[in-house]
């Protein structure tokens, strides 16, 4: 267990380096010792999940588990800060363990080398309090969401492609990825980064914006993007805000559900079975 967890007394050292968020008062000693206790988990170790984690740990968010079941490539170093170049060929789970361990070595870091799917990913997640999607591929994406709603979890979402970011956060009762986007686009319509590029810079905009949502959840302050839509164009420099309602015939958060349990999400989505993770 890491020094940091569930304090009963700051430490000087503690207080030294926390020192700028505990004289805030919407945070204080009391705000940090419930980052100190919080549990996040971080769906993917890359362009998202790099700036999250980063700026997760130097907050002193106690425990952050990590699901990634990628090696570090030399094309990931164009965003994904979490890794180095000595890390190419590495697990990212890995890597990004020995970063934020450097980082903050009073943060207990928790890899999950693995890929997230129907038998495993409820297993995964009832661990943590919160969960933050960076997922880059739509599977993923339904998964997370029905496994977050029907487990009760909050789960801060986040998405990039070439210029333009979202982010948003669902909470359990008030609308879901699905209210958004009921069904995938047909395969093919929408490229991967891998297909199309992404902006590096971008991911430090929307990743920011994912760890703001999670503390201020932890915190219990502020007010959440929770029934609202981030939308940010780069290229123009253009934040825009939509809003958004549970939608009562959202078929698995609305009033008469027909998605109930997890179901085949590759299938779903029409697209191949990704290939298991080595241990």
């Amino acid at each position: 267990m890491a020094a940091g967890r569930n304090p009963s007394i700051l430490t000087p050292e503690q207080i030294q380096r926390y020192s700028r968020h505990i004289i805030m008062p919407q945070v204080g000693g009391l705000g940090q010792k419930k980052l100190m206790a919080a549990r996040v988990l971080l769906v993917g170790a890359g362009g998202l999940g790099s700036p999250v984690a980063m700026y997760l740990a130097a907050a002193g968010v106690g425990t952050i588990g990590l699901v990634d079941g990628d090696v570090v490539d030399l094309s990931n170093l164009q965003r994904q800060i979490l890794h180095d170049t000595d890390d190419v060929g590495r697990p990212k789970v890995e890597s990004a363990r020995d970063r934020l361990g450097a980082l903050n070595p009073e943060v207990e870091v928790v890899g999950h080398r693995a890929v997230l799917a129907s038998d495993n990913v409820m297993e995964i997640i009832a661990d943590y309090d919160i969960v933050v999607n960076g997922a880059d591929n739509f599977p993923t994406r339904y998964l997370v969401n029905d496994a977050c709603y029907f487990a009760g979890k909050p789960l801060v979402d986040g998405s990039i492609l070439l210029f333009e970011g979202q982010a948003t956060t669902f909470l359990p009762g008030k609308g879901c990825y699905r209210c958004l986007y009921p069904a995938p686009p047909p395969p093919g319509v929408v490229p991967s980064c891998a297909e199309a590029g992404v902006f590096g810079a971008l991911c430090a905009t929307i990743g920011s914006v994912q760890a703001t949502e999670t503390i201020k959840l932890i915190l219990g302050i502020g007010e959440s993007l929770a029934g609202r839509l981030l939308l940010y164009d780069a290229l123009a420099m253009d934040f825009r805000m939509l809003r958004y309602r549970r939608n009562p015939r959202c078929p698995v958060c609305g009033d008469a559900p027909t998605i109930t349990e997890l179901i085949d999400y590759e299938a779903f989505c029409g697209v191949p079975a990704p290939v298991a993770v080595a241990p």
